[in-house]
């Protein structure tokens, strides 16, 4: 790859980065990360899974103690509880509250099911390319960093 066209990618991933800031505003104390939450786990929940701090971690590719510190700030705040697994006590289980469904369903389907056509100039195919794309060269740039020094 050239020189130019790095610069290009590294722009668009700046670019990208601004996108998620023009997102609604979100109630007083609540972070994009808490709405990227109640998505995951309410995914995952549908598929079965009795969700854990470890499967947030995993599904999202960030490390446990954010996950741990945001889900703490989330169960204060009344948007996700915390129980012992009914299959193994000693496991700790994280699930959506009525407020954590409220909030999750106003930010997560009514922004997107609106924001879906206005975005159905863009295909299927191209939107894949485009996260693969991004995923290689964060992991590409993670595995390799590079000092000017």
């Amino acid at each position: 790859m050239d020189i130019q066209t790095i610069k290009a990618l590294l722009d668009a991933c700046y670019q990208a980065k601004r996108i998620r800031e023009l997102l609604p505003p979100l109630p007083e104390g609540v972070t994009p990360n808490y709405i990227h939450f109640l998505d995951i786990i309410e995914t995952l929940q549908r598929q079965g899974v009795e969700v854990r701090v470890s499967d947030i971690s995993d599904a999202l590719r960030i490390p446990r103690p954010g996950v741990t510190r945001t889900v703490k700030e989330m169960e204060r705040k009344g948007y996700l509880c915390k129980s012992a697994s009914p299959r193994d006590g000693r496991v700790t289980c994280v699930s959506v509250t009525p407020a954590g469904e409220r909030l999750s369903r106003r930010y997560n389907e009514l922004y997107f099911e609106r924001l879906a056509p206005i975005l159905s100039d863009i295909s299927p195919e191209d939107a894949r390319c485009t996260i693969e794309t991004i995923r290689r060269f964060y992991r590409v740039m993670c595995e390799r960093r590079i000092s000017v020094d």
